[in-house]
């Protein structure tokens, strides 16, 4: 009996091991680590050094990440269509190799226009490599199973923050930020390309598909997917959801450090708090795995845009204190995780999986543009009128994106209805 059960237990750890979402998962889940933590995140804590030691003003060293979204949100609709035809493996393989060299050219750059088109290219490389290309990749390995191997692969990419923050620091402290990334370049073409080519090698078939889907809510969508009319509004909806939230997670992903040093913390404390955010984000992307796969992803859309705007009333509420400041990373980070979870699921329930990369490459579009205006923005606000003001704002677009997404459930339910 003991055989028996030991023999099955086996047999079932091998159908996952050799089961071609676990591979894509597993691989994804690593490049998605470094390709955040080396770009996007990157100038969280490069960009005050990169100003010191070439004189730019931080609005012009910040605004090359926007030269950057602007970029990928310009070519989404495009990338989107070229995953759907040529597949989100050859796509992911080819942003890698972008992105090293994007950081290479990065290094070297003297001159303020060399640093934005630097930026510029690593825009286009951004939108082949990070999640929107990711969950077009993994639909297309596991059609069956979208939304459960979107989930799977957020909790790896939770911890770029958390992982490349402390890493960025110490290598600026011990070797400049021109050598750090050169060996941020390095990694994404040691081990980004080869995880992409391998991981994404497979994709399931019908009879590796899992039997199980249709009957849970975290698989496949139990509605039709939306068409016609329904269609279009059901795309205006959550373009705005998105792109109200998008003012809240650009500005963030490179002004979160600043933010906690407002509320009086040293900036040692303040990376380190600021790097709990990646940890919270898993927790929110563990809470939904384990207890709230049975949710309905517009359900839980609603649950996730809820914490964005309680987050900036705690921050704005709570004092100028340490307890303040970790509460408020924490809530963030909560936030920030389920809702890019939201962002692969909501559509493929509503939408389907046909078509997907082009559905995400013209939903990241309006999502792209305002987490490309919002950093350089808030820089902006802060310099002028303060953090205060910059916190105002944030909370208003946090509120925004939390109304408009209960206007598209109460639509989408009575549609259904």
């Amino acid at each position: 009996m003991q055989k028996r059960a030991q023999s099955e237990a086996a047999s079932a750890w091998g159908a996952v091991a050799r089961d071609p979402a676990t591979h894509a998962v597993v691989a994804l889940g690593f490049t998605q680590i470094i390709a955040w933590g080396t770009t996007l995140y990157a100038l969280g804590v490069l960009g005050k050094p990169i100003a010191a030691d070439t004189g730019w003003s931080q609005s012009l060293v910040f605004g090359g990440l926007t030269i950057a979204l602007l970029v990928s949100s310009a070519a989404s609709t495009t990338v989107g269509g070229l995953i759907d035809a040529r597949g989100g493996r050859q796509i992911m393989c080819a942003g890698s190799v972008l992105i090293a060299i994007g950081l290479v050219a990065l290094s070297q750059v003297t001159h303020p226009y060399a640093y934005l088109a630097a930026w510029a290219f690593l825009g286009l490389a951004m939108r082949m490599s990070l999640y929107d290309a990711a969950f077009a990749a993994l639909v297309q390995v596991t059609p069956s199973r979208g939304r459960r191997a979107i989930s799977y692969l957020t909790l790896f990419g939770g911890f770029a923050s958390s992982v490349f923050w402390p890493i960025g620091h110490a290598l600026d402290g011990a070797y400049g930020w021109r050598t750090t990334l050169l060996a941020f370049a390095a990694v994404n073409l040691a081990i980004c390309l080869p995880l992409h080519w391998l991981g994404l090698a497979r994709r399931e078939s019908n009879a590796e598909a899992n039997p199980a889907a249709a009957t849970d809510a975290a698989a496949a969508p139990s509605d039709p997917p939306l068409e016609g009319a329904a269609r279009s509004i059901g795309m205006a909806l959550f373009a705005l959801i998105g792109a109200a939230s998008a003012v809240v997670f650009g500005a963030l992903a490179v002004h979160l450090v600043p933010i906690l040093e407002a509320t009086g913390l040293a900036l040692t404390t303040a990376v380190l708090l600021a790097s709990l955010k990646g940890f919270a984000q898993v927790a929110g992307r563990i809470w939904e795995i384990v207890l709230g796969h049975s949710l309905k992803p517009v359900n839980l859309g609603r649950i996730s845009v809820a914490f964005l705007p309680l987050s900036f009333l705690v921050l704005m509420l709570g004092g100028a204190n340490f307890w303040t400041a970790l509460a408020f990373t924490l809530l963030f980070g909560v936030a920030n995780g389920l809702m890019t979870i939201v962002r692969g699921a909501v559509p493929l329930a509503l939408f389907g999986p046909k078509g997907y990369g082009a559905v995400l490459g013209i939903l990241a579009t309006p999502y792209l543009l305002l987490a490309a205006l919002s950093p350089a923005a808030f820089a902006f606000v802060v310099e002028r009128w303060g953090y205060g003001a910059g916190e105002a704002i944030m909370l208003g677009a946090g509120l925004v994106s939390f109304l408009a997404m209960e206007v598209m459930a109460l639509w989408y339910r009575r549609r259904r209805r």
